[in-house]
């Protein structure tokens, strides 16, 4: 006759027993297999069967076998009966395991193969779908997904606001007068936080350090002059470059600075002084500019 399922037995199953050498004053014997708790195995203690549980005649788990009371040896006999080993099993079906099936934690850095890993190909860039996976420490080492965005956001320091500045057309700048050099034509300006219509000055508005720079070019410098560019902060000059002039002609000067900014309300500008002995013009091209960026939080 047909059948569905599997095939069913042509003979009985029988379940292993095993028999324990009895050791004075001794609660804890070895199982010869390994069993789930203490419902895997019935336990006959001088032919009466002892009920299984915490609180009762024993229990077991993996290879221990725990009585509640020791025995005497050559007085008390005792076996067991391995209920959950019989001795035909099957295996799991191909597929048949879910997650649901595997103990949190069950699956050990002993049973991953590490070529896993180690053998995949290295990325040498990332694509902008693609998912890192990593370890969070602080929250008990468990597994979080990153995407390009999150990565690199959270890498190095946002180098914003930024911006450079030139001059659109040359400047007069008196003789012994400090003049604020209005740099009127921006190259960029990444956060609009730079005036080149009124105040010709820079206002981060974020806190942190900021690389600041600066060049000027003064036409017709006399030989024996010099002429100063200041850095100037919140109306205070803070920095100077003094170049004194060794011939009579066009002379550059360059300042260079990191400076801390620590309000939101921090302004930088920059002035020119000069003892030429009259009126000299900046030149108007790239000779003369003015910018800065932030490199660091506060």
């Amino acid at each position: 006759m047909a059948y569905l399922g599997n095939s069913p037995a042509r003979s009985f199953i029988s379940f292993e027993r095993q028999v324990f050498t009895i050791v004075n004053s001794q609660t804890v014997y070895t199982l010869d297999h390994s069993v789930t708790n203490e419902n895997d195995i019935r336990l006959v203690v001088n032919n009466i069967v002892q009920e299984p549980g915490s609180g009762k005649a024993y229990t077991a788990t993996g290879t221990t076998l725990t009585l509640s009371a020791a025995l005497v040896n050559g007085t008390d006999e005792m076996y067991c009966v391995f209920l959950g080993r019989a001795t035909a099993t099957n295996a799991p079906g191909a597929g048949s395991v879910g997650t649901a099936q595997i103990a949190d934690d069950a699956v050990t850095n002993a049973k991953v193969d590490s070529s896993v890993i180690t053998g995949q190909t290295a990325e040498t860039s990332i694509a902008t779908d693609d998912l890192i996976l990593l370890s969070d420490t602080s929250a008990s080492g468990a597994l979080r997904k990153m995407t390009r965005a999150n990565f690199v956001s959270g890498i190095g320091e946002t180098n914003t606001p930024a911006f450079e500045a030139q001059l659109s057309s040359a400047q007069a700048i008196a003789n012994t007068t400090y003049t604020k050099v209005q740099f009127d034509s921006e190259v960029f300006d990444s956060d609009g936080t730079y005036d080149n219509s009124t105040n010709y000055r820079f206002t981060p508005a974020v806190v942190g350090k900021y690389f600041i720079f600066a060049q000027v070019c003064l036409d017709d410098v006399n030989d024996g002059s010099f002429f100063d560019i200041y850095l100037v902060k919140n109306g205070s000059r803070t920095k100077l470059s003094r170049l004194y002039s060794g011939v009579t002609n066009k002379q550059s000067s360059i300042l260079t600075f990191i400076d801390n900014v620590t309000s939101i309300s921090d302004y930088f500008e920059i002035e020119i002084y000069q003892d030429t002995g009259v009126s000299r013009n900046l030149r108007s091209d790239i000779g003369s500019y003015f910018g800065a960026f932030r490199i660091t939080g506060a």
